[in-house]
Parts: C-alpha cells; sequence; structure tokens
C-alpha cells in the first residue's frame, strides 16, 4: 500500500462507525508498505493500536461496505464508478419521513476513499431516518 492509501486506512479505522471484521485483511505500515499481513478473525484477538486494514484488498473492502451500509442504516447505500466524472460517488437513501430523498457525497479517487468518506460523513444514530408511525 502507498503513503496515501496508509493515510486513507488509518482515517476509516477513526471512525466512530469503525470496527474490525472477520476476513478483513491488516498489517503494520512501515516504510516499504505494509509489513506482516493477517486476516482478522473473531476468535477474542485484539488488533493493535498500529495495525490498518489492507484498502486494496477485496474481502477488506467488502466488509468496509458493510460498515457504511450499517452506519447509514441503509442496505442499499452503495458507491459507483462514474465514467464521465472519471471518479467514484457514494449514495445513501436519507428517509425525512414524506419518502425520503437520496444523499449523494462527492467523486472520490478510488472506490476505497468513496468508502471511507462515506463513512467518516454517517450522519449520528437516529438522524438518517425518523420512526415511522
Amino acid at each position: 500500500m502507498s503513503e496515501e492509501q496508509i493515510v486513507l486506512a488509518r482515517r476509516a479505522v477513526a471512525c466512530k462507525g469503525w470496527r474490525w471484521m472477520p476476513g478483513m485483511l491488516h498489517g503494520t505500515p512501515t516504510r516499504e508498505g505494509i509489513a506482516w499481513t493477517t486476516r482478522y478473525s473473531d476468535l477474542g484477538l485484539h488488533v493493535d493500536a498500529d495495525r490498518v486494514p489492507d484498502l486494496t484488498d477485496p474481502a477488506t473492502l467488502g466488509c468496509l461496505l458493510a460498515l457504511v451500509r450499517e452506519a447509514w442504516a441503509d442496505e442499499c447505500a452503495g458507491h459507483t464508478y462514474d465514467e464521465f466524472a472519471h471518479g467514484w460517488f457514494f449514495k445513501s437513501r436519507v428517509h425525512d419521513g414524506d419518502g425520503g430523498n437520496v444523499r449523494i457525497l462527492g467523486h472520490f479517487r478510488s472506490e476505497a476513499e468513496a468508502l471511507v468518506a462515506a463513512l467518516e460523513a454517517a450522519p449520528k444514530r437516529g438522524e438518517h431516518r425518523r420512526e415511522e408511525k
């Protein structure tokens, strides 16, 4: 992973909605990239604070998407590549009690960047949906 990807991974871990999930690949950043990568399991093992998720790993990106959907309380929230804008964007339904709206976060250079930005921008619990009567 590049230094930019490591910074992005640290941003992800700092999010309120972050937690380690089984299958995530993680390692310790070094000057050369990431050293000693392993898969996280939920067998009660602790992940050291200096470890970061490998955001180039497809399984880790899938887990990050699951965290984003949980944080937004929207099972349909997602990201897609816009070939005309040459970038990624994230969208989620924001229910306002009158049928809802779609919230779109801006364009990002990578899939991982779009997902991390979405996790950072997730509404506080209870702000994304009103209770339906």
